[in-house]
């Protein structure tokens, strides 16, 4: 007899926003290509709250993390910066709540995937520390924050041989698309960087010591190449 396959629980972290715009209420937000590009790989989307003293509750539930970008920055006391650059940005509850839930998902083995600030969170939480503002430490950096829409590329990556990524998306280059003024400035031994943009620009990591443990800092949600989907089907996989 045939079993079903069942699809694998993953968990999606989501944004909040203050009072404005969609609520007078505080609110949660998510773009609803992250659940699409769960779903089409075979996954089943949950979106989770920022409530940091039940994520093991949620870990109980899924089978594998996103981590989410938005427009904030992780806190730079966090990796050890003694100063804050001017452009910062903080959501202190969101942060507190991916802190616990990703800690909590990588004691378990559990895959994750971090994107655009989900690997900025993740280089920290591994031992790395973050480029608090491109244009100022980055001379002659390309347009990370790119002008032109992001459904469309905004440079090319370069994909390091021999690494999950590259096993993945099977290709030595990806065009992505680019929404960040912060990047990934150091990860510790062990920790491995995967993609680099031309201008040096840390723009994938992973741990080998993971089963899947994977980020990028483009948004692959959005499909804009084959390894995109790629990115996704084998971050499901992992967790089916």
């Amino acid at each position: 007899m045939n079993r079903i396959r069942t699809r694998p629980t993953i968990g999606i972290t989501l944004d909040s926003e203050q009072p404005g715009g969609y609520s007078k209420m505080p609110w949660y937000a998510l773009r609803e290509n992250y659940c699409s590009a769960v779903r089409a790989a075979g996954g089943l989307p949950m979106l989770l709250p920022h409530e940091p003293d039940q994520a093991e509750d949620y870990l109980d539930r899924i089978r594998g993390l996103v981590i989410t970008g938005g427009a904030f920055d992780v806190d730079p006391t966090l990796f050890g910066a003694t100063s804050r650059h001017a452009t910062v940005k903080t959501k202190d509850r969101r942060t507190a709540f991916e802190l616990a839930v990703t800690r909590g998902a990588l004691a378990r083995g559990m895959p994750i995937l971090g994107i655009c600030g989900g690997q900025q969170l993740l280089a920290v939480i591994l031992g790395g520390t973050l480029v608090q503002h491109i244009p100022d430490e980055v001379p002659g950096s390309l347009a990370h924050e790119q002008p032109n829409p992001r459904t469309e590329p905004g440079h090319i990556v370069r994909v390091a041989r021999d690494t999950l990524l590259h096993r993945i998306v099977g290709a030595d280059e990806l065009p992505v698309n680019s929404a960040h003024h912060q990047a990934v400035k150091s990860v510790p031994a062990g920790v491995v960087v995967d993609a680099v943009a031309p201008d040096g620009v840390i723009e994938g990591i992973e741990d080998p010591s993971q089963r899947f443990c994977l980020g990028v800092q483009w948004h692959p949600e959005y499909d804009i190449s084959a390894g995109d989907a790629k990115i996704f089907a084998a971050f499901v996989d992992a967790a089916g």
